[in-house]
């Protein structure tokens, strides 16, 4: 029998081996389909990129920094310059414009203005927003800065401010032009500023047709506008932002979209043609929505700490959330942010509402994610003597 045990020992040995071969396999399956979670994706075009323009993050990027024309997605840079001149009080949206002869002159996309027409900003900057309108960018480039070439030197200041790197300007409206380029990444940078900052551009991005007032000696004759962006009529949740077209550039796009509390935009360079550029954008919208959600941290105003008032009326203050800070992450991953909490101890009155006394920084597994001042949640008025000494005689009691 002990001879007869020996000799299987070689069998189980076997045995043995085979089932922590397989176990091995079998949790390296697991391992790889767990890190396989968000499928791979590749679309059709010579440089793309999706983010979530909250909080900036990148969710798949396919040659993302190369310098190609971008037609007349370019003026998503020009309508930045447009709202930020109305928010400045430099223009207003009644002002009227007189078109020049040379933005007249305008080939492309157009809504064929005449020289010396005069049309409001609001009505110029909806036909750049719906119709891609390539005379009215220009009379608005002049109007804001005097001269088309100085409002180029506006956009690419512009451009550097905001990290626009692979990014410089020759034109407002992007007509093909020596020297005229931007990367994918640009594109997002520069949309996704204008849709943080100037949301009300909506109102003209979602917009599938309007019209305007063409006013000229020959009397007065209405004009239809139809939004460039088919996206508005194919995919559920479009608000925005811009198409492009030209000979060198070939078919380009910024989509935007917004579903269940998320916000993407979907950027392609050099699509082949223009079925393709709406179609890839929307995959890769449809990825984002797919595989990713956003979390929140504590909603703005939120009682975060209570800091010490010196020299006040009142002893202390609530100090609250400034801004919300959020989060993007995998559908199905534990969602859920820390904080860390850094505030001073007290701060001196007289001081008025909001005033900044800390900031709380959130993490999502160990990574920081964002972060947000700490302000007052009212003003403190500073106590007279009186208010000083009568403070000083009850805690001398207490």
């Amino acid at each position: 029998m002990l001879g007869k045990n020996r000799s299987s020992d070689p069998d189980i040995f076997k045995i043995t081996m085979s089932f922590i071969l397989t176990v091995v396999l079998t949790l390296g399956v697991i391992h790889i389909a767990h890190a396989e979670e968000v499928p791979a994706l590749s679309v059709e075009g010579r440089s793309a990129i999706l983010i979530e323009p909250t909080t900036g993050e990148v969710l798949f990027e396919q040659n993302p920094h190369e310098k190609l024309a971008p037609a007349s997605v370019t003026k998503i840079m020009t309508l930045l310059l447009i709202y930020e001149s109305v928010e400045n009080g430099k223009i207003k949206w009644e002002d009227k414009v007189t078109v020049s002869e040379h933005a007249a002159s305008m080939g492309g996309s157009q809504i064929f203005l005449e020289p010396n027409e005069q049309q409001s900003v609001k009505d110029l900057t909806k036909s750049i927003a719906i119709a891609s309108a390539n005379d009215a960018a220009v009379a608005m480039s002049e109007f804001i800065g005097g001269s088309e070439e100085n409002f180029v030197k506006m956009m690419n200041e512009k451009a550097a401010a905001l990290g626009m790197n692979d990014t410089h300007f020759e034109n407002a409206c992007g007509l093909d032009t020596d020297n005229h380029y931007m990367s994918a990444y640009d594109i997002s940078l520069m949309s996704r500023e204008l849709l943080n900052k100037y949301p009300e551009i909506q109102e003209y991005t979602t917009k599938w047709q309007d019209t305007i007032t063409h006013s000229t000696k020959k009397g007065e004759t209405e004009f239809g506008l139809t939004n460039t962006n088919k996206l508005i009529k194919q995919y559920n949740g479009t608000i925005g932002l811009k198409t492009g077209s030209t000979g060198k550039a070939l078919y380009c796009l910024s989509g935007a979209a917004q579903r269940d509390g998320l916000t993407l935009i979907a950027v392609i360079m050099a699509a082949p043609d223009p079925k393709v550029r709406f179609r890839e954008v929307a995959k890769m919208l449809d990825y984002g929505f797919s595989n990713y959600t956003v979390i929140k941290g504590d909603t703005k105003g939120t009682p975060l700490t209570q800091v010490n008032i010196y020299k006040g009326k009142d002893d202390t203050v609530n100090g609250v959330l400034a801004d919300e800070v959020t989060a993007v992450v995998k559908k199905g991953e534990q969602a859920e942010l820390t904080k860390k909490i850094e505030a001073n101890d007290g701060i001196a009155a007289p001081f008025e509402q909001g005033t900044k006394v800390g900031e709380v920084i959130y993490y999502y597994k160990d990574k920081e994610v964002g972060r947000s001042d700490i302000v007052t949640e009212k003003a403190a008025e500073k106590a007279d003597l009186l208010e000083i000494i009568e403070k000083l005689f009850l805690k001398w009691f207490e």
